[in-house]
C-alpha cells in the first residue's frame, strides 16, 4: 500500500478529485461519452466584490453622500463615469466591454444578493455559501455536489461536475463524482513521466484488486481517458475570441475548451481572488478598476468563444459579502453585507436589474452600515438549478431553506 502511493507522488499524476463512494464513482466512470445538455457555472470572486462600485446606484444620493473619494461619477460627466443602463443603476466604466452583452439581452445584475448569516469573516461566509448552509459549520457537503446527487444522471460522464483549481472546491465535495482540473492539458500522468511510467502505474491499480483505493484510481483513469479521447487542450479559441492573461482567462478559456468538446459538463466552478480592497480600491481607477477589466475582458471571451452554444450555458458570479457602504480612510471599503451577481447566458432575461433594491438611507441599511440583503443567494442558484438545469428537489440542495419560487430573482424565463 506505501509503495503505490510512493508511486503515486513520483509519478507526476496531475490532481484528480472525486467524491468517497465507489459505487456512483464507477457508474459514472463507466458511462459511454456523449454530448450533454445545459451547463451551468460558478464564478466565485474570492474576498469580498464591492458591488456598490460595480454596479454603481447613481440615482441614490446616499451613494455619493457615502463615498466622497471612490465613488463613480454620474452618467455623462467623462470618461471615468459610470455607464447608465436604465437611468438609476450603471455599469463601472472599466466594464464597458460588457454592454453589448446588456443591451443584446444576455447579461442582468442581481444587487443586495447574499446570505443571511451576519458573519463578517471571510472564511466562514465562504464556507457557508460553498455549504448553502449558512450558518452551519457541520456540512459535509457542498450545495454543488447535493444537486448531483439528487439529480442522478446514469448516462453522466467522469465529467459531468468539474472545477477549474487544483484542489476540488468546497462547493463540489461530497459523495458525488466531481473532478478538479488545474489544467486540462496536464491532467493525467504528465508526459515528462514517460509512457511506461504511465503504464505500471495502471497496472499496479488494476493488479490491487483488494485494495480500497482501486475504485478511485479507476475512476482517476477514466477521466484521463475522457479528456485524452477529445484533446480539448488543443481547441483554440472561437469567433476571435481573446481571453486576458492570468487565472482567471486561463480558467474560463478551459471551460470553454470542454464544453466545445462535448465532455458532458453540467456544473463547473471556477474562482477568482483579489477583490479585499481596504487601501486604495479606488473608482473608475485603482485595484477594483484593474480586477474589473480582467472580469470584463474574460467573460466577453467566454461568450465570443461559445458562439451559439452559448444558448445552453449559464455563468453567475458569486462573492461572499459585500462591502460597506461608507468609504473608509483608506479610501477603500470594509467587509459588509449585501453584494452583487452578475448573470450571463443563455435564457437570461437580460438588459435588467432584478431583485429588489433596499436603498441607502440610514433607515435602510443593515446594522446601519451596510447594505441589505433582499435576495438570499439560494434563492438565485434555486432558480438557476430549476430552470436552467431542470433541479426538483431544492430542498435536498439547500437543506434547511425553504425554497420558494415566489423568492426567485425572476432571471430566466419559467
Amino acid at each position: 500500500m506505501s509503495s503505490r502511493r510512493v508511486f503515486l507522488k513520483a509519478s507526476g499524476l496531475s490532481v484528480v478529485s472525486f467524491g468517497a463512494v465507489p459505487g456512483l464513482l464507477l457508474r459514472a466512470a463507466a458511462a459511454e461519452l456523449a454530448p450533454r445538455g445545459r451547463t451551468l457555472v460558478v464564478l466565485f470572486q474570492r474576498g469580498a466584490c464591492d458591488g456598490l462600485n460595480v454596479l454603481v446606484p447613481h440615482g441614490e444620493p446616499g451613494y455619493y453622500a457615502a463615498r466622497p473619494q471612490i465613488a463613480l461619477s454620474r452618467p455623462g460627466r467623462g470618461d471615468d463615469a459610470a455607464l447608465d443602463l436604465d437611468g438609476f443603476f450603471g455599469l463601472h466604466p472599466a466594464l464597458a466591454p460588457l454592454l453589448p452583452l446588456w443591451r443584446d439581452g444576455r447579461l442582468a445584475a442581481v444587487p443586495a444578493v447574499g446570505s443571511p448569516d451576519p458573519t463578517r469573516s471571510h472564511f466562514d461566509a465562504q464556507d457557508f455559501m460553498e455549504s448553502g448552509t449558512p450558518g452551519r459549520k457541520v456540512t459535509d457537503d457542498g450545495w454543488m455536489n447535493r444537486h448531483l446527487q439528487a439529480s442522478p444522471e446514469p448516462g453522466s460522464t467522469p465529467l459531468r461536475a468539474v472545477a477549474l483549481l487544483p484542489v476540488l472546491p468546497r462547493s463540489l465535495q461530497g459523495r458525488a463524482a466531481a473532478v478538479s482540473l488545474g489544467n486540462i492539458g496536464d491532467f493525467g500522468v504528465r508526459p515528462a513521466a514517460g509512457p511506461a511510467v504511465a503504464r505500471g502505474f495502471e497496472g499496479m491499480y488494476e493488479a490491487a484488486v483488494a485494495d480500497a483505493l482501486h475504485g478511485a484510481g479507476r475512476e482517476a483513469f477514466a477521466a484521463i481517458r475522457a479528456l485524452q479521447s477529445k484533446h480539448p487542450a488543443q481547441e483554440p479559441p472561437a469567433n476571435g475570441a481573446e481571453y486576458p492573461n492570468g487565472p482567471l482567462g486561463a480558467s474560463l478559456r478551459q471551460l470553454a475548451q470542454l464544453i466545445k468538446a462535448d465532455l458532458g459538463v453540467e456544473l463547473a466552478f471556477a474562482e477568482v481572488g483579489g477583490w479585499d480592497h481596504h487601501v486604495g480600491e479606488g473608482g473608475a481607477q485603482g485595484q477594483l478598476a484593474a480586477r474589473l477589466r480582467e472580469l470584463g475582458r474574460a467573460l466577453v471571451a467566454f461568450d465570443l468563444d461559445l458562439g451559439a452554444r452559448m444558448s445552453q450555458v449559464v455563468l453567475v458570479t458569486l462573492t461572499e459579502f459585500g462591502r460597506t457602504v461608507r468609504e473608509n480612510g483608506d479610501r477603500g471599503t470594509d467587509h459588509g453585507h449585501g453584494s452583487l451577481s452578475l448573470v450571463l447566458g443563455g435564457g437570461v432575461r437580460g438588459c435588467r436589474v432584478h431583485g429588489r433594491w433596499p436603498g441607502l438611507r440610514a433607515q435602510d441599511l443593515y446594522e446601519g452600515r451596510d447594505l441589505a440583503v433582499t435576495t438570499d443567494f439560494r434563492d438565485l442558484l434555486g432558480e438557476l438549478l430549476a430552470r436552467h438545469l431542470g433541479a426538483r428537489d431544492l430542498g435536498v440542495v439547500f437543506p434547511g431553506h425553504a425554497v420558494d419560487v415566489g423568492r426567485f430573482p425572476g432571471l430566466l424565463a419559467s
